[in-house]
């Protein structure tokens, strides 16, 4: 057995592997011990920063100031709940949300599962490869199209890392995700919020009207991603092999500590997007909804400096979970169908309907909101199935979920899928009682 001393957690997956091998036989502890378990989580958390996130955010921001950073908060606590149940299936059974559904459901609801995903795959894709080409277009001022081409290659680049196994590609998402943190800490340095106003919009529930509403519902709809419950399951699957029920508790006490922390910051990287653009948007400048127009306005409002680090966590954000996306469409297929094509057709065949988007001259932020709805709409398939596949003593033999975990499980799928089918409503322009402008 290698010394420890040459043991790490960081550069190759073999020596991750290794480092896991000897945390979990007690032979590394502390930060060194954890830190081999660390990437999972990490790559999951990109769904919650993605250019979706940022159009929400904006224009939440910009309207109701501080108002809806309660609803960020609570987005945050149920995609925290879902991640780690995914977490724990991937770990308890070595199988994927998606190879569990195909082995446990009916080959005709196994097809449509995987039908609505790949939906959900391209529609995900969409509001990512066009926050990116946003991103390039307002950096380089070269045609949206060809910021497009210039934003899939960069995103198949940095997916041929992942033949080099797990390790490399989590370090560079990892590296990606301390970029957009860093971007929006220094925007709260630039435009410091008001404080007080910002406690009292995360611990008071409030909705003034009907667009508060609409914009609610969107942030959470956008929040829990359903590529994102697939993804997380798949990545813990055999990632640090173990030998027994204690070495899978221990596992699974890492993960769940990745998971707070991991969505921990991508919740303070959301709360930050909003608080900037109350500060810098709500008083004279409410209309703000655009990423372009948000972009401009923070120009003559806060100086180039602040602008450019809202482009840099844009283009971060975009080609981060562009790559993610990705690689949860290839795992969905895979996974459901037992079928794999090569990884730059499916990002050429992903990438038509930003195109499409493009050449018919559609806003760009507005497809961003339609991707949304979309993905609102396919989002109780994933979320239905894990509470499902958890919640049963065939499927996690003793670890399976507490009736605590699983009331809370039922409770949260409830109200996201309720406020979603309110999204939906809303963006039908079907007219809610009581909701009315």
């Amino acid at each position: 057995m290698a010394p420890l001393k040459r043991v790490s957690a960081f550069g190759s997956s073999e020596r991750a592997i290794a480092a896991g091998r000897a945390a979990l036989e007690g032979r590394l502890g502390g930060a060194r011990g954890f830190l081999p378990f660390a990437g999972p989580a990490v790559i999951a958390s990109i769904a919650y920063m993605d250019p979706g996130n940022f159009a929400t955010n904006v224009e939440a921001g910009a309207k109701f100031g501080y108002t809806l950073l309660w609803v960020v908060l609570a987005a945050n606590l149920v995609a925290m709940l879902f991640q780690a149940l995914s977490a724990k299936l991937g770990i308890v059974t070595g199988l994927s949300l998606a190879e569990q559904c195909r082995g446990r459901l009916p080959p005709w609801l196994v097809y449509a599962m995987w039908g609505a995903s790949e939906v959900a795959a391209m529609a995900t894709d969409l509001a990512e490869l066009l926050g990116a080409s946003i991103g390039l277009y307002l950096l380089t001022g070269l045609p949206l199209m060809a910021c497009l081409v210039i934003a899939g290659l960069v995103t198949l680049a940095i997916l041929s890392m992942e033949t080099r196994g797990f390790r490399p590609l989590e370090l560079v998402i990892g590296a990606f995700v301390l970029v957009i943190g860093g971007c929006y800490l220094i925007e709260l340095f630039i435009a410091p919020p008001d404080w007080a106003d910002a406690a009292r919009g995360l611990l008071t529930p409030h909705l003034p009207d009907a667009r508060a509403v609409t914009l609610a519902v969107g942030i959470i709809g956008a929040t829990v991603m359903p590529h994102a419950i697939y993804l997380h399951s798949s990545l813990t699957r055999g990632r640090i092999p173990v030998k027994n029920a204690d070495e899978t508790r221990r596992v699974l006490a890492y993960s769940n500590r990745e998971v707070l922390i991991a969505l921990a910051f991508a919740g303070a990287v959301n709360l930050a997007m909003v608080a900037m653009a109350a500060k810098a948007f709500h008083a004279d400048h409410a209309g703000v909804a655009e990423i372009e127009t948000a972009y401009r306005t923070l120009i003559p409002l806060l100086g180039g400096a602040a602008a450019f680090v809202f482009l840099l966590s844009l283009l971060a954000s975009g080609f981060s979970s562009s790559v993610v996306g990705t690689m949860a469409g290839q795992g969905i297929m895979q996974d459901f169908v037992r079928f794999r094509i090569p990884m730059w057709v499916r990002r050429a065949v992903t990438m038509i309907p930003a195109f499409i988007v493009v050449a018919m001259g559609v806003r760009a932020t507005e497809a961003l909101v339609v991707s949304q709805v979309v993905l609102s709409l396919v989002l109780p398939v994933p979320m239905i199935a894990l509470v499902y596949m958890t919640s049963r003593r065939a499927v996690m033999g003793d670890f399976v979920n507490s009736p605590l975990v699983s009331a809370l499980a039922v409770i949260a799928s409830a109200g996201v899928i309720a406020l979603n089918m309110l999204l939906l409503a809303l963006a039908a322009g079907i007219e809610v009682p009581g909701l009315g402008e």
